[in-house]
């Protein structure tokens, strides 16, 4: 409700801006085309049949203008079938055209106008030949009739000069568009395209996003989890003939359980957004010596070796070679059986890499089956180094055993 002038009521005429009202009004007529045809034809009709009427009246056509008003009609009423059949649209107009000329109307309005829409129509949708031969059609009546008003004194030759131009710039409006629109179709199915490969690459970085997780939740749990079994059934077996030894393992089993629920915090931090959790450290060779301690505790005999200079690790080379170390030694305490007795790791700076042994005495694949040391671990630490351009080298050894044998660019490249 409107205010009134003495601005007794409270309410405010909300007015819709004329560009959304344009908007709208575009986008109904861009849906309902056959309303602007219809228009269109009406008009044309309503202007044709004056012409008609104004030329019987100077020309006396008598009947002729029957036969010219029909022709007319005809001409109109098939124009908004030009979306769905241009072809036969374009004839039935051609062949009225021809009617009214030969009817003695000449070059009528509606004639003109109606067979310059339907070229534009066929142009914006057939090649070169289609609208060649609709051009050819055009201009030929064009000429005729033409020449009919040229002897009559009511044209000259110049105007059908431009008659036939305008014939010809309505054909390349009409080729132009289509080209137009051809290109818009492209880059739309180009932008559709890039859509799909945009969601493809983001399902193919979630796929190895969960990968890296299962990996490293792998890593952690597997390492964890087993160590802490080992210590529990140690302390369980000397809880009655040496307590206070008990109560040590059960401490170090409780400090494994810490440390790894932290490795796994901090892990799942990092999978988060905020920049300060994409900055929390992550375990390396300097932590090797503390896994190494976590094993011995277990009872099993750790060895490390380390030749040449150490250097400064990229971060994501740093990591994997600490997970390669540390899948190793849980597979040599699962797999190694009542034989195992060391496990000798081996570290080598060498020629811009960095080179991993780690090889155990165990039972190897003779008690084992032989998928059991090549399960997620195994094909974790293969993804691993083939991320970082590296090689991966893992069977029995010769006499007794398992090896591991890793090589890592310390570039992080081949």
């Amino acid at each position: 409700m409107c205010a009134d002038a003495s601005g007794s009521s409270s309410q405010q005429c909300r007015r819709v801006p004329m560009e959304t009202k344009l908007t709208a009004s575009g986008a109904w007529l861009q849906q309902h085309r056959w309303v602007t045809d219809s228009l269109v034809s009406i008009l044309v009709l309503g202007y044709e049949a004056m012409y008609i009427a104004l030329v019987s009246y100077q020309r006396g056509l008598g009947p002729g203008a029957i036969a010219a008003f029909i022709a007319a009609v005809a001409m109109c009423a098939v124009f908004p079938l030009r979306r769905r059949w241009p072809l036969v649209t374009f004839g039935i107009v051609s062949v009225a055209a021809w009617g009214l000329l030969l009817l003695g109307l000449g070059l009528s309005p509606g004639s003109m106008t109606m067979s310059a829409l339907l070229l534009f129509t066929l142009a914006t949708r057939f090649g070169w030949t289609v609208v060649a031969s609709a051009l050819a059609a055009v201009c030929v009546w064009a000429v005729v009739g033409g020449l009919a008003f040229i002897e009559a004194g009511m044209m000259r030759i110049g105007e059908v000069g431009v008659i036939v131009l305008a014939a010809v710039c309505v054909a390349m409006f009409g080729v132009a568009a289509r080209h137009r629109r051809g290109r818009l179709e492209a880059l739309r199915e180009r932008a559709d395209q890039l859509a799909r490969e945009r969601d493809a690459q983001a399902a193919i970085s979630a796929a190895e996003e969960r990968a890296r997780i299962a990996r490293e939740i792998h890593d952690i749990v597997s390492h964890s989890l087993g160590t802490m079994v080992v210590m529990a059934d140690g302390a369980a077996r000397t809880a009655e003939s040496a307590p206070q030894e008990a109560s040590r393992a059960m401490a170090r089993v409780r400090d494994t359980g810490r440390e790894a629920m932290a490795e796994m915090r901090r892990m799942l931090d990092v999978l988060r957004d905020d920049e300060a959790a994409l900055r929390a450290p992550q375990p390396g060779l300097d932590s090797l010596e503390r896994l190494l301690e976590e094993n011995r505790a277990t009872g099993m005999r750790v060895d490390l070796t380390v030749t040449g200079s150490p250097v400064e690790l990229p971060t994501g080379v740093d990591l994997a070679a600490y997970r390669i170390v540390q899948e190793a030694l849980t597979n040599a305490r699962k797999h190694g059986g009542p034989l195992l007795s060391l496990v000798m790791v081996a570290i080598t700076y060498r020629d811009a890499v960095i080179d991993l042994r780690i090889a155990d005495d165990g039972a190897g694949v003779n008690a084992e089956a032989p998928a059991s040391r090549s399960g997620h671990g195994l094909v974790g630490m293969r993804e691993r180094v083939t991320a970082y351009g590296g090689w991966l080298k893992t069977g029995p050894r010769p006499q007794r055993g398992f090896e591991v044998h890793a090589v890592l660019p310390i570039g992080g490249t081949t």
